[in-house]
């Protein structure tokens, strides 16, 4: 037996290896967990000018309401007029009002990503010369707080009902038939379907604070729950409750008709039935997960989302699975003891589970980080590592009960012969009974009631003996410990994963943090520097396949006349983008000046370039610069800056 398992452990290790390697090598740009890549005006920036507007980008699309993004003056008040607007792209933008005093303004903005998580943040400019503020603690409070840590702990315990309940029924009608006629374990799966039930309802009536003001009193206000009912999370939740209603139904027949189902043909049609239609609503309970979060935007949200399927559905069956097992070998009746050949069954299923955990967890890993560097410089890397230890841990307590397994089933032979032999025994037993009822029939009715108390107590004492004899096997009682162990650490992993999925994925993470250095390095390119070139960095999004970019404009001497001009396209992660075409055009609204339109000559990739670029006159002008990334999909994205 071990020395079967040896080489497959080495199989798994390697494929890891050589699968991670090679998607992380070709790592394309991706997103998901919306983050803010870009600001105008950018942040710290002390303005000449009170600008019109303030504008976001974010690395994705993001959900707004009317008081999503904010402006605050010195004092504290709202100088934003209107709802938030989306001029196109993942740019966000809100009008100001006019004749603004010099000081310090505040930017609070709280989205939510396509992901379903919450964003906020906040950042300050000044206008003419920076001030004293009294805005403070602003955009903090999604995601947050008592509600977030209560969400949290809804989303853990979704989880875990979700692997207990699909885990142990794919546990009974797999491995352990005998096992949908024991109370414990029907008390496990029932559990698992009440605690993804109570979980879901709970998260439904949490998300709109949780997304919102991220207070508690809000949690019961109905037109917050109403917006959550329009939502792509509101949704999920909502399908995930109608599917839990087709699951009890297959709990109730799972354990009632299916249990008292005695003839062999009948039961093997309906443990095909069972089969197909729990894996149906499993499989369908695991995508109100998928549709919702990291794997229903970004890269390849049409492969990542049936991946995401799969590797839940793998995860139940292996834990969830494992859970059942452990109440089996400590909660079953002696009269049906799980035995070593359900056992057996389980350690294949659960082999192949973790084959399918390594496959789908490496194109996740690739697909939420994209580097090797990703793995030690984001928390999302960081909470990586952890997991991937957690699993290395239990894939190793797996190979130690697999041989515990092994030696059950070579011990397994003796004890169906000592069985039979017990078996023998009351038979004879039986019918030398027999035999004096026949002939003591004038005997009281009083000593056949005792006879049949002695019989009760008589099957009383060997049930006990059978479980003090199964209890003190040694290969049982490895058994039970390692499997005891595996829970144990299956009990952080679940708690790990499940922060991980409420982390920013490390590719946005990095992509954030090269937009703000970039953001950093052109605020201190700006006009006022003693080469009086400009510099302007603008985030693109085309909305098609491979659309997102990072445009810079560098115009030297930035004055009135002519200028010599560059175009630079990069893509996310800061290589050059060869893009069909890139147009730039000067306009000065003060002046009703323009669009003046010029199309750069393409030098290499990546870069474009123009000489004799002709300013008029000094002025805030705004430039703006359309990407086309394809024969369809292109954007304009604009910034003002003063020349001249």
């Amino acid at each position: 037996m071990t020395r079967t398992i040896a080489p497959r452990l080495r199989t798994l290790v390697l494929l890891l290896l050589t699968v991670t390697g090679a998607l992380l090598a070709g790592a394309a740009p991706a997103s998901a967990h919306a983050a803010l890549t870009g600001s105008d005006p950018a942040q710290g920036v002390v303005v000449d000018k009170a600008p019109t507007q303030v504008s976001l980008t974010f690395s994705e699309k993001v959900a707004m309401n009317d008081d999503s993004l904010q402006v605050l003056d010195p004092k504290g008040k709202n100088v934003e007029v209107g709802a938030p607007l989306n001029p196109g792209g993942t740019t966000y933008a809100v009008k100001l009002k006019g004749n603004l005093p010099k000081g310090t303004y505040t930017v609070a903005y709280q989205v939510v990503s396509e992901d379903s998580h919450p964003v906020s943040g906040a950042y300050t400019f000044s206008i003419g010369a920076p001030s004293q503020t009294v805005v403070s603690g602003v955009g903090t409070a999604a995601g947050g707080g008592v509600v977030g840590g209560l969400y949290a702990v809804g989303r853990y315990v979704s989880y875990a009902g979700f692997i207990v309940l699909a885990g142990g029924a794919a546990f009974v009608l797999a491995c352990w038939q005998r096992g949908s006629g024991v109370r414990a374990v029907q008390r496990l799966v029932v559990g698992g379907w009440l605690a993804l039930t109570a979980a879901t309802l709970w998260l439904l009536l949490l998300r709109g604070s949780y997304t919102s003001s991220g207070k508690f009193g809000d949690v019961f206000d109905l037109n917050l729950l109403g917006q959550v009912l329009q939502t792509k999370s509101g949704a999920a939740l909502v399908s995930r409750l109608l599917l839990l209603a087709a699951a009890a139904l297959f709990i109730a027949v799972l354990f009632g008709a299916y249990n008292r189902r005695e003839e062999p043909t009948e039961k093997r049609d309906l443990t095909f039935g069972l089969a197909v239609g729990g894996v149906v609503v499993a499989a369908g309970l695991a995508a109100s997960w998928a549709m919702a979060e990291h794997a229903s935007t970004g890269l390849q949200p049409g492969i990542a989302m049936p991946v995401d399927v799969l590797h839940l559905l793998a995860v139940a069956a292996w834990l969830g699975g494992l859970t059942a097992l452990l109440v089996a070998l400590y909660r079953a009746p002696a009269e049906t003891p799980v035995d070593s050949a359900a056992v057996h069954r389980f350690s294949r299923v659960a082999f192949g589970s973790v084959v399918v955990l390594v496959a789908t967890g490496t194109y996740q890993s690739w697909r939420q980080l994209g580097s090797w560097s990703a793995f030690t410089e984001t928390r999302y890397g960081q909470l990586l590592l952890v997991k991937i230890g957690l699993v290395a841990l239990l894939v190793g307590i797996a190979w130690i009960s697999r041989r515990w397994t092994g030696r059950l089933l070579e011990t397994a032979g003796a004890r169906t012969a000592e069985k039979a032999r017990r078996e023998k025994e009351r038979e004879k037993e039986q019918v030398g009974s027999a035999a004096g009822k026949t002939s003591g029939r004038k005997t009281a009715s009083g000593d056949g009631a005792r006879a049949a108390q002695l019989a009760r107590q008589r099957a009383a004492v060997d049930a006990a003996r059978q479980k003090r004899l199964r209890d003190a096997d040694p290969n049982r009682f490895g058994l039970r410990r390692s499997v005891l162990a595996e829970a144990g650490v299956a009990v952080v992993l679940l708690a790990v994963t499940t922060w991980l999925t409420q982390t920013e994925p490390g590719r946005t993470e990095l992509d954030a943090k090269a937009s703000t250095s970039s953001s950093s390095s052109s605020s201190s390119s700006s006009p006022a520097n003693s080469s009086g070139a400009l510099t302007l960095d603008m985030p693109f999004d085309t909305g098609g396949t491979d659309g997102k970019g990072l445009v810079r404009i560098d115009l030297d001497p930035a004055r009135v006349g002519g200028n010599e001009m560059h175009v630079y396209v990069q893509r996310p992660n800061g290589r050059a983008f060869d893009v069909p075409e890139v147009k730039v055009a000067f306009t000065l609204e003060a002046k009703k000046l323009g669009p003046l339109p010029v199309t750069p000559d393409h030098l290499t990739t990546g870069h474009w370039s123009a000489s004799g670029v002709q300013i008029p006159m000094a002025g805030d002008w705004k430039i703006a610069v359309t990407v086309r990334t394809s024969d369809i999909d292109q954007a304009t994205v604009s910034k003002n800056a003063q020349i001249g």
